[in-house]
């Protein structure tokens, strides 16, 4: 099904370690509008598209998801990388240190895990379509807020890369939902 390249789909780079925008951009990475819930929602969805296309936009992005949370994992850990027990204190991640040390785990900006419940799937492919380009949306002004927070040029050089992907997934989903809904109406079925 895939073909994985050891190699990130884009580079992570940072100048140094800041772990104070780590803490903000593991939210990319386990949090609500993350890539891993980006990643399984789009995954899961593909099963109940009606049409080997949807399925595979789906698939598609679905997968290279999986490569941008690989990418924003990156940039974390490399951003935390030798982190002291107090500079991840200090930073707001001394439970973060108690519990992973300088490992990586799946939350949002304020600690709180990630959660199945942000993978939506109602089977309704207009009505999961129109989810996914909401997600889309979401991932989008996030990146653009993380992109504020920081001065580091190699970041924000990969939130951008990540930002227009979003935006390329949202036109792709749209495309979808256009092609789903057409048929939809063609069979007269809702």
């Amino acid at each position: 099904m895939w073909i994985y390249e050891k190699k990130l789909q884009y580079p992570a780079r940072v100048s140094g370690k800041d772990i104070k925008m780590a803490k903000n951009l593991v939210t990319q990475y386990g949090g609500p509008d993350g890539e891993l819930s980006a990643s399984l929602r789009y995954l899961n969805q593909r099963y109940s598209m009606p049409t080997e296309r949807a399925k595979a936009i789906l698939t598609d992005i679905g997968t290279e998801e999986l490569a941008h949370m690989e990418i924003i994992a990156s940039l974390v850990y490399k951003l935390i990388k030798g982190a002291s027990a107090e500079e991840m204190e200090e930073a707001g991640l001394g439970g973060w240190y108690a519990q992973h040390d300088n490992g990586m785990f799946w939350s949002d900006a304020n600690g709180v895990p990630w959660s199945a419940k942000y993978v939506a799937c109602l089977g309704d492919p207009v009505a999961d379509l129109t989810e996914d380009m909401a997600a889309e949306q979401k991932a989008r002004a996030t990146y653009e807020h993380l992109i504020h927070l920081t001065d580091d040029q190699g970041i924000i050089d990969t939130l951008r890369f990540l930002r227009e992907r979003e935006v390329v997934h949202f036109q792709r989903f749209g495309e979808t939902l256009d092609y789903v809904q057409a048929l939809m109406n063609e069979k007269k079925y809702y």
